[in-house]
Order: C-alpha cells, then sequence, then structure tokens
C-alpha cells in the first residue's frame, strides 16, 4: 500500500505543474500530456451536425469562442485542467431550431478528451433522417448472448484464481477482487500515462499482480497460516484489507474511471458475435490463457502438486510435496490472473475505477460456488453460467437487475445440485 501512495503522488506531483493558462481554437483534438482538449457536437433531431453554430468556452485557462464546422464539431484546447462552461449562442441558431440546453459543465484533464454535446429541437434544411429499424428479438438475444460469453471468460480469469486458494488453503479470499481493480489501474498508468504499448504494458501488470500475490503470502498469510491463525480470522483480515486497498485506490487515482489505452478510434461491433475487435482479442486472450492454466494442472508437475495439495495437504506434505511452496505458487498465479482480468475488463468496459473490483466480487464467488467450490474447472464453467444468465435477463429486465439475476441463478441450481456444477458430494457428519 505504502508503494502504490508513493506511486501516485509522484504520478500526481508530475502532474501539478501545470503551464500557463491559455485556450486555443483547434480543427481536430489530440490527447497530449501537456495539453486537453474539450471537444463536441451540435446535432439535429436526425443526428446531422449543424454547422455555423457559435459556441463559446470559459474556465481556469481562460475562455474562447468558436463556430462549428460542416459535421457540426467543435473543438478547444486548454492547458489547465479543471471545471469549465461551454456554451451554445442560441442566436446563432437557424430559424425554427432550439437548444434542449444551452449551458453545459465539464471536467478537462490533460490525458483525456473531454466531451461536450448539443442536441437542437427540430432539423435544418437538408437534414437527412437516419431512423434504425427496430433489432429482432432474436438478433437481439444472440447480441446479449455474446456479451454474456465475454463476460464469463473475464470473470473465470479472476475466479479461477480465487478457487485455486480456496483449494490449496481453505481461504475465502474476499481481497481477490482487488487484484482486479489493480491490474486495471497497472494499465492505466503504463499504457496510458507512460505511453508503453498496450501489450507490453499488459505483461508488465500481469508480473506486477503476480508479484503482490508472491509477496502477500511470503510476508502475510505464509507467517499467519504458521502461527495456527483459525480461517475465520483469515477471512476476516482479507475484508479488512479489500476495504483498505479499495480506500488507497480512491487516494491514488481518484473516484473517477480511467481508461486502460490511450486508443480513441470508435469500434463497431463485427463477426459472428457482432462484438468490437477489442472484445474478440480479449475473449481469445482468455482462451488462451484459462487452457493454458487447465493444461498446466493436468500434466505439470507442480499442477499435479497443486491438486494434491488441494485434496489433502497432510498427505501431500507426507509424500515429499513441499506445501508452503505450492500455495505460494498458487498466490503468483492466482493474482496474476486476476490483474489480467482487470486490464481485460477495463479494455473492453470503457475503463477502470476504484470499486470496479468490488463490484465484481459477488459474481466471482457466485461462480467459484456454482461450479463448485475448490475445482478451477468448475470455476470455468460457472463463470460461463453466471455471465451469459447476467446479459440474457437484460432482454426482459432492467439492467440493474442483472446481477441479481445471476445469483438468483446460483440459488436455484444450487438447490438441485448442492455441491456445485462440478463439485463432488461430501459426507457430513
Amino acid at each position: 500500500m505504502a508503494v502504490l501512495i508513493g506511486l501516485g503522488m509522484l504520478l500526481g506531483g508530475a502532474a501539478s505543474a501545470a503551464p500557463a493558462a491559455g485556450i486555443t481554437v483547434g480543427s481536430s483534438c489530440v490527447t497530449a500530456a501537456d495539453a486537453g482538449c474539450v471537444q463536441g457536437k451540435v446535432i439535429d433531431q436526425n443526428l446531422n451536425g449543424a454547422g455555423g453554430i457559435k459556441v463559446a468556452i470559459s474556465g481556469p485557462a481562460g475562455s474562447a469562442n468558436a463556430t462549428t464546422g460542416d459535421d457540426g464539431y467543435f473543438y478547444f484546447k486548454v492547458d489547465k485542467p479543471g471545471s469549465y462552461t461551454v456554451t451554445l449562442d442560441d442566436a446563432s441558431l437557424p430559424s425554427g431550431l432550439k437548444a434542449l440546453t444551452s449551458k453545459l459543465k465539464v471536467t478537462a484533464s490533460m490525458d483525456n478528451i473531454t466531451s461536450a454535446g448539443f442536441r437542437l429541437n427540430g432539423v435544418f434544411s437538408g437534414s437527412i433522417s437516419h431512423k434504425v429499424k427496430p433489432t429482432s428479438g432474436l438478433r437481439l438475444a444472440w447480441e446479449q448472448f455474446s456479451q454474456g460469453l465475454l463476460f464469463g471468460l473475464l470473470l473465470a480469469l479472476a475466479a479461477i484464481g480465487l478457487s485455486l486458494i480456496y483449494g490449496t488453503t481453505g481461504l475465502s479470499n474476499f481481497a481477490h477482487s482487488e487484484q482486479i481493480t489493480l491490474g486495471g489501474f497497472l494499465a492505466y498508468v503504463f499504457a496510458v500515462q507512460l505511453k508503453l504499448n498496450m501489450i507490453l504494458a499488459t505483461l508488465i501488470v500481469v508480473g506486477l499482480t503476480g508479484a503482490s500475490g508472491y509477496f502477500q503470502d511470503r510476508l502475510m498469510w505464509g507467517p499467519l497460516r504458521r502461527k495456527g491463525i483459525g480461517l475465520n480470522q483469515l477471512m476476516v483480515v482479507t475484508i479488512g484489507l479489500s476495504m483498505a486497498l479499495e480506500y488507497v485506490y480512491n487516494y491514488i487515482w481518484g473516484g473517477t474511471i480511467h481508461p486502460v489505452t490511450n486508443a480513441q478510434n470508435v469500434e463497431l461491433n463485427t463477426g459472428p458475435l457482432d462484438i468490437t475487435p477489442t472484445a474478440y482479442w480479449s475473449m481469445l486472450v482468455s482462451i488462451i490463457v484459462l487452457v493454458a492454466v487447465g493444461l498446466a494442472l493436468i500434466y505439470t508437475r507442480i499442477g499435479r502438486a497443486t491438486r494434491a495439495v488441494a485434496d489433502n495437504p497432510a498427505l501431500a506434505a507426507a509424500s515429499g510435496i513441499d506445501v508452503d511452496r505450492v500455495i505460494r505458487i498458487v498466490w503468483t498465479i492466482s493474482t496474476a490472473l486476476a490483474g489480467l482480468s482487470g486490464v481485460l475488463y477495463g479494455l473492453v468496459n470503457g475503463g477502470i475505477n476504484w470499486l470496479t473490483g468490488a463490484q465484481l466480487l459477488l459474481l466471482v464467488f457466485a461462480a467459484v460456488t456454482l461450479g463448485g467450490i475448490g475445482t478451477a474447472f468448475g470455476a470455468l464453467v460457472g463463470s460461463l453460467v453466471i455471465g451469459i444468465a447476467a446479459d440474457m435477463s437484460t432482454l426482459w429486465l432492467p439492467q440493474d437487475l442483472k446481477y441479481g439475476v445471476a445469483l438468483v441463478v446460483l440459488i436455484i441450481i444450487l438447490l438441485v445440485r448442492p455441491q456445485g456444477i462440478l463439485g463432488r458430494k461430501e459426507r457430513v457428519g
């Protein structure tokens, strides 16, 4: 936590050295470390850009005026962050048109493009209608299934790690979801602030989050286990660690959503699943990693040792397996997978914030429980069921209820199969 706070203070200190204030009218927006940009568009009811409309901006860097281009866009480059007011001049509107709102408040930063848009009531001469034909029920169901499959695969990366930790230690780690958040924020630091290649940044993030798991077990969980601390007490510690990390993230990066890539291009849905190219790449990476983890558990020496420790730690130790070493490797791999999940989640959802992990925590636990506690392959199956059920439910229910539906599915399946989908029946008493 001290390292994270120091990193945040260092980055924050670098960002506070702002140049002299000023605003210039630009012809486009290009994000740069020393110049923010406020871009916007004036559109009519047909969603066509309205040209020749006067727009003004005022704020910490001063004030300036611009006129929208033929496409309806306007651009202001500011060299001082803060709150700005963007005002549309109603007198410059064509006859018969009126703005739904003439004044907007925006917050400009020095490393992101800030958007501000105005919509007009009515259409101007020559405006073309862009009414979209209603989507068929079958097409909509397929789209939601695709989104659910993507979400399930991203959830599985974190859920398998949580399941491995529980299987080898018996610990329900409530701080595991904060590794997802950490992965996303580290991707923001390396890919956006330090402008590293996204692949290189992701590899660094996976390495750092894996190292965080290694040192967690070496400095905290290992010593606590050796002192004979009970699992209930350890679980309380994980809850406290989770809350502490959330507020550390808030202190360093604030409460806003941070992108994990510098790419500003707009991606269109395409291909058989009707999702974006970034989503396809995220799914491919998730599948490759999940298959690699599965094969490693089955065919490698450390994988067999991990399964032996999960099955019976005392017998594994008596057979010559270094149980502490296996557990430490499991912690390293599990937190690395959660960090990768955070990077990919931020890529396909537009960014990461300090509560991302907390919002996913119950779903990760639900996936592990549904698939069968302590089984890695069960966590994968459970994640897919949870992801698909959550997104498919939005065909009939409001978006805000989709995570609740996933938990209802968990209850129903456990009533039929208490040990989980791939779990083993255990004798009680």
